[in-house]
């Protein structure tokens, strides 16, 4: 089995029962059409689809979204979320400059679980232009059940959220 078969099996999705079930989900208008497609998969899988928009495909800007995700996750409203844009880079860019996200760009499977794995990812992001409908109901199913491993990969999340600068790092 190819480790992009194995990812598509995943854990059971019963592992996510927990006292926050809600999953944002944000797009600029080059997202907006996937975005519309994966509600339904989140609420699919007993979750709460927490829309932040945008509403249409009018152009919009990103970085808009990427703060009001921020938001939404730094006041315990989600404990994940999706974001959307055409490529999926400028979100992702806009969104990490926020000290509490942690957001992944991501392709496939392997790229979704080792997101969760080994960087505790807490958004995904996706390219609307870029990949697929079921590509990226494969990656959101797998981004949403898989666990953080912790161990070795817990000191160097740690260091994402720190506000000191390293020299030479």
């Amino acid at each position: 089995m190819s480790s992009d078969a194995k990812d598509r099996a995943g854990p059971p999705i019963s592992t996510l029962v927990g006292p926050q079930n809600t999953i944002a989900i944000a797009a600029d208008h080059g997202g907006y059409d996937l975005k519309q497609t994966l509600i339904p998969e989140i609420e699919a899988m007993g979750l709460a689809a927490l829309d932040l928009g945008c509403h249409g495909p009018e152009s919009v800007d990103y970085p808009d979204f990427a703060r009001e995700m921020a938001t939404v996750l730094k006041d315990g409203r989600a404990r994940r979320g999706v974001l959307i844009c055409g490529t999926g880079i400028g979100i992702s860019m806009a969104a990490n400059r926020h000290e509490h996200v942690r957001a992944a760009l991501c392709w496939n499977g392997t790229a979704a679980r080792l997101a969760r794995q080994h960087n505790d990812a807490n958004v995904l992001v996706l390219g609307g232009r870029m990949v697929g409908d079921e590509l990226a109901r494969d990656c959101l199913r797998i981004f949403l059940s898989t666990a953080f491993e912790g161990g070795r990969h817990l000191r160097r999340v740690a260091k994402f959220s720190t506000n000191v600068e390293t020299e030479g790092a």
